[in-house]
């Protein structure tokens, strides 16, 4: 099966979708760092009463919190992206993948039709679903295939 199919067939809730954190909307934001920080997530997401009211993501950080100190004590909800876009679990990886694209966001919550929150579809999760398909092909990869030594080795 080409990869172009398997990204087709492929539905987001197969993904590795586990790398979030989730933080109420009065959670100050050095509280939500600390919690991407020890979860390794780029993303925070904001729950309010059960719901998805937003997401607190890397960018936002280096956006609204890096250079302005007296965010860092302000709630989460003060800095979050309300209202974020979201994918159905059922969603295929590529059509995800395009609306990643589309509206220029790395990271996509997963929510089902009840408004249950299973995860957060990143790259991460396509790099890792695409490293165990074609392990060889990507994991061996050197990080600049197309540079080539001045001189032997060694000489």
């Amino acid at each position: 099966m080409s990869l172009e199919k398997e990204l087709h067939t492929e539905q987001v809730s197969h993904l590795d979708l586990s790398k979030f954190c989730q933080s109420a909307p009065d959670t100050l934001v050095c509280d939500a760092l600390v919690k991407m920080r020890g979860t390794g997530s780029p993303v925070c997401l904001v729950m309010d009463n059960g719901r998805l009211a937003g997401i607190f993501t890397e960018r936002d950080v280096l956006q609204k919190v890096a250079t302005a100190p007296k965010t860092w004590g302000q709630p989460v909800a003060t800095v979050m992206t309300a209202n974020p876009i979201t994918v159905a679990p059922n969603l295929s990886a590529a059509e995800a993948l395009r609306k990643m694209d589309k509206h220029h966001v790395r990271s996509l919550p997963v929510v089902d039709s009840d408004g249950r929150v299973s995860g957060t579809m990143t790259h991460r999760a396509i790099i890792k679903f695409l490293a165990t398909r074609y392990p060889a092909e990507i994991l061996n990869r050197p990080p600049r295939p197309k540079q080539y030594p001045r001189k032997a080795e060694g000489g």
